[in-house]
C-alpha cells in the first residue's frame, strides 16, 4: 500500500489498510474502523451513475458487462422492489436465501443493450442465383407454381407432380424451390413497402421451425384491427435481439405521436426489448407491454388481453400449416424465403372471414384479377 494513502474515515496510515476490490486496487478497507474508501477520486467520478432505481431512487451500480448488454443493479437493501421480492418467498426459500443469497435475483436490475441500427433489420432473403425475369417458363407458370407451393401449402415435390400430371408442365422440385427463392427476394420489399399504417395494439409471439435439424424461431406481430401481419423475422434463438427486430418492424410505420401496446407471452426478451426501444426513441411511454401468462387466466391482465394472445396463436397455426409440407428446411435462406411468401399470401391474397372475406391489405391492382395465379403474377411484376 502506498504510504501517502490514509483512511478517509479515521485517518489511519497505510499499514492499517488493504485493498478491498482485487485487481482494480481502487478501494481500500481500514483494519481500525472497518470502513471502505476510494483511493482515487477520479475512479469515483468515472463510476458516476447514469441510471437510477425506479423504486427507491438510488443510483444503480455497474454489475456485469457482455458484448451486447451491460447490467446495472440496485444495491439498496431497503429498496421496495427487493423487499417485495423477499416477501414473496416461501419459508424454505427464505432459509435458502440466507445461506445462498446469490441463488435469488431479488434486487432491481436494468439492462443497457448495445445494438447498432444496422443490427435491428428483419431477416431478408438472399439475392437469388436465378433471375426471375429470365426464366424459361412463362409468368403464368410462375404464378401457378407459387399458387400451389405457397397458397395451397403443397410441398415442392407435390407441386412439381401437379404441374406435370395436370397441366403437362415439366419442372423439377428444385426448380420450384429456385422460383420461390427468387420471388421471395422481391416480395420481401413489397411486403415492407405496402404494409401501411399499423394499429396501436398488436399481438406478438414466436414459433419454432426446423432448419438443418435444429430449432429456429419465427417471430410474428399482428394487428387485430385489420388482421394484417405487421412484422416477421426468422432467427436462430429467442433472445433479446430477435425480439427487438420484430418489435421495431412492427412499429416502423407509426403515425406521428402514436403510442403502442404490445401483447406477448412471458418471454423475458420482450420487456427487455421494449426497454431498449423506448430508450432508442427517447420516449419512456412510447411502447407499453402487456403479458398473457399460461393457458388459464390466473391474473386480471391475462384475462383482459387473452383474445389478443388467441389471435397470434391462430396465426402461428396457419403458418405451421403452410410450412409443414416442407418437413424442415435445408438452409436458413429457404426458411426466410417461404416465410416471406407466406406473409405476402396472408396480407394481400388470403380472404379473411372476420373482414367479410376481404384481404387484410387490399391492393388496387389485384381487385380485377380473378385467379390466384394471376394475382401472384401481378404481385411479382409490381415487386420486381
Amino acid at each position: 500500500m502506498p504510504k501517502h494513502i490514509h483512511c478517509a474515515h479515521c485517518n489511519a496510515p497505510a499499514k492499517y489498510l488493504y485493498y478491498n476490490n482485487g485487481r482494480l486496487k481502487s478501494q481500500v478497507r481500514c483494519k481500525v474502523c472497518s470502513d471502505v474508501s476510494q483511493i482515487n477520486p477520479e475512479f469515483k467520478r468515472a463510476q458516476k451513475a447514469k441510471f437510477f432505481c425506479p423504486y427507491c431512487g438510488h443510483a444503480l451500480f455497474f454489475w456485469k458487462h457482455r458484448q451486447e448488454v451491460t447490467i446495472h443493479k440496485c444495491c439498496n437493501d431497503n429498496c421496495s422492489c427487493r423487499l417485495d421480492a423477499i416477501a414473496k418467498l416461501n419459508p424454505l426459500e427464505k432459509a435458502l436465501q440466507k445461506l445462498h443469497g446469490s441463488h435469488f435475483k431479488l434486487c432491481y436490475q436494468y439492462r443497457e443493450y448495445h445494438f447498432a441500427n444496422n443490427e435491428i433489420n428483419p431477416a431478408s432473403p438472399n439475392k437469388p442465383l436465378v433471375d426471375i425475369s429470365k426464366i424459361h417458363n412463362s409468368q403464368n407458370i410462375l404464378g401457378l407454381t407459387l399458387a400451389f407451393y405457397v397458397s395451397f401449402a403443397t410441398s415442392a415435390r407435390k407441386t412439381a407432380l401437379i404441374l406435370r400430371t395436370v397441366f403437362n408442365i415439366n419442372v423439377s422440385h428444385q426448380t420450384i424451390l429456385n422460383y420461390a427463392e427468387s420471388a421471395a427476394y422481391h416480395c420481401h420489399q413489397f411486403n415492407l413497402k405496402n404494409k401501411g399504417p399499423v394499429g396501436s395494439r398488436q399481438a406478438g409471439d414466436e414459433t419454432y421451425i426446423k432448419v438443418l435439424g435444429k430449432s429456429n424461431f419465427t417471430f410474428f406481430f399482428i394487428s387485430p384491427k385489420r388482421h394484417e401481419i405487421t412484422s416477421y423475422h426468422v432467427a436462430d434463438s429467442r433472445e433479446t435481439l430477435p425480439a427487438v427486430i420484430a418489435m421495431n418492424e412492427a412499429i416502423r410505420t407509426a403515425q406521428p405521436g402514436q403510442k403502442f401496446t404490445l401483447i406477448t407471452d412471458g418471454n423475458p426478451s420482450y420487456p427487455a426489448g421494449i426497454h431498449f426501444l423506448n430508450s432508442l426513441y427517447e420516449s419512456p411511454g412510447f411502447i407499453k407491454h402487456r403479458k398473457v401468462i399460461g393457458l388459464q387466466n390466473l391474473d386480471a391482465e391475462s384475462e383482459l388481453f387473452r383474445p389478443f394472445k388467441q389471435l397470434i396463436e391462430r396465426l402461428n397455426r396457419t403458418y405451421k400449416y403452410h410450412v409443414r409440407p416442407a418437413c424442415g428446411f435445408n438452409s436458413f435462406n429457404g426458411a426466410v424465403a417461404l416465410t416471406t411468401l407466406f406473409v405476402t399470401h396472408y396480407n394481400f391474397l388470403r380472404p379473411h372471414m372476420s373482414l367479410d372475406y376481404q384481404v387484410p391489405i387490399p391492393i388496387p391492382g389485384l381487385e380485377m384479377i380473378s385467379t390466384i395465379q394471376g394475382k401472384w403474377t401481378k404481385i411479382i411484376s409490381m415487386a420486381a
